[in-house]
């Protein structure tokens, strides 16, 4: 962590809870499982936190399907994957091909420095479940 003397407990604790989270918790999500853990924080200090860890680069705030903003504890290079049925999120490591890229450049003008795609279908296990029902 870049700035660990800034790194409160609560910090921590909301850092820690994401970084062994693979499911992409919203912040309500995130409150519930503090709750959960015996942790009583105000719901400012959560969302002050996830703000803060965001700004830091610690994490990713995700705005994906729906209202809620979700937050990823891996920042390194990677895209995200929803299912249409149940909701699920998961990680896409495939690289962006880099001819998309400078096409993009080369129509818009602008010089990329970040991409965020959100890739939807239907997960196996909606699926299977999906095939078994008909």
């Amino acid at each position: 962590m870049r700035k660990a003397g800034a790194m409160t407990v609560q910090r921590k604790t909301i850092y820690d809870l994401l970084t062994a989270s693979d499911d992409h918790p919203t912040a309500a999500d995130i409150i519930g499982r503090l709750k959960a853990g015996g942790h009583h924080f105000a719901y400012a200090t959560v969302y002050n936190t996830l703000k803060y860890l965001t700004d830091e680069g610690l994490i990713q705030e995700l705005k994906l399907e729906g209202d809620a903003c979700r937050y990823d504890a891996r920042v390194e290079d990677h895209q995200h994957i929803v299912c249409t049925e149940c909701g699920k999120v998961d990680e896409v490591f495939v690289p962006t091909p880099s001819e998309w890229l400078e096409k993009i450049s080369d129509q818009t003008g602008y010089t990329i420095t970040n991409e965020q795609y959100v890739f939807k279908g239907v997960c196996q296990s909606c699926s299977s479940a999906n095939k078994s029902a008909h």
